[in-house]
């Protein structure tokens, strides 16, 4: 079963009444306050707007990232915000790409929620012809009881320890990557041993994901194979959720390390390497 589900599949379960909550996740770095605002410009009918910042993350020193896990419970506090019910499929969608509906997509799949990523965000349901809401929406609670969260993800020690076994995936930029800018963080370059790949390349102009094949082939390029050992960071545990993604959809389990470089990089005595080679 895909990962992914596709605009008109969406509006067929809508219009079949079928148990679907829809979620809206729309977020960027550079403008993490804008989400919303974007969500009443037009949404999906019935989507309820997350904040990824205040409900797909929590908040903390530092030396813990820009974006720690939510425990179990303040997740399923929110999630039942949104309206999801137990035996419910969440739709999760953002408007770039599905980065950030890529961090819905791992956490509820953690807590054992059965949930989807929209292909081609709000762009492809609009291509595809399909109208828009501008309501804030504001559901009656739901009562999905989720599983521990938390077991996908990776400490620090281990994220350093991993290039010894496995393959760590380094999904931010290159340049980023190399240490040539950090536009967020107080140092650049990767943490020893990692491998870039970055984020989102594995999909089209418009959103959409790119065939299996094309993707197999783009990871093989930083060593990953099905049966592979893998992780991945990024920034601050965003990005690298998307990665996880985008492997699970071609057969292939990862770990996310949340904390990635925004808490590496704020950790004394964590060495950083630079250039465009592992280290």
């Amino acid at each position: 079963m895909s990962d992914f589900m596709s605009a008109v599949e969406l509006n067929d379960l809508l219009t079949r009444g079928e148990p679907v909550r829809v979620i809206d996740v729309r977020w960027r770095l550079d403008r993490p306050e804008a989400g919303h605002g974007d969500y009443l410009t037009g949404h999906i009918p019935g989507a309820v707007f997350v904040g990824l910042d205040t409900e797909l993350s929590t908040h903390g020193e530092p030396s813990e990232g820009r974006h720690p896990l939510p425990s179990t419970a303040a997740l399923q506090e929110a999630a039942r915000r949104w309206g999801v019910r137990a035996g419910d499929t969440v739709v999760a969608y953002d408007d770039f790409k599905s980065i950030s509906a890529a961090r819905a997509w791992w956490l509820l799949r953690q807590g054992g929620v059965d949930v989807r990523v929209l292909d081609g965000g709000i762009q492809g349901w609009k291509a595809a012809g399909f109208d828009v809401a501008t309501d804030d929406v504001r559901p009656e609670p739901g009562d999905v009881v989720l599983r521990p969260i938390g077991g996908d993800a990776i400490s620090i020690d281990e994220a350093a320890a991993f290039p010894a076994s496995g393959v760590l995936i380094d999904a931010r930029a290159a340049d980023r990557y190399r240490g040539d800018s950090e536009p967020y963080d107080p140092v650049g370059g990767h943490i020893p041993g990692a491998r870039n790949l970055p984020e989102p390349v594995h999909f089209d102009a418009q959103g959409r994901i790119l065939d299996r094949e094309t993707i197999l082939a783009s990871f093989a390029e930083v060593g990953v194979t099905p049966g592979t050992t893998v992780a991945a960071y990024c920034g601050s545990g965003v990005t690298a959720a998307h990665t996880a993604l985008v492997l699970h959809e071609v057969g292939i389990d990862a770990k996310v390390f949340p904390g990635s470089w925004s808490q590496w990089s704020n950790t004394p005595g964590r060495p950083v390497a630079t250039g465009d080679q592992p280290g």
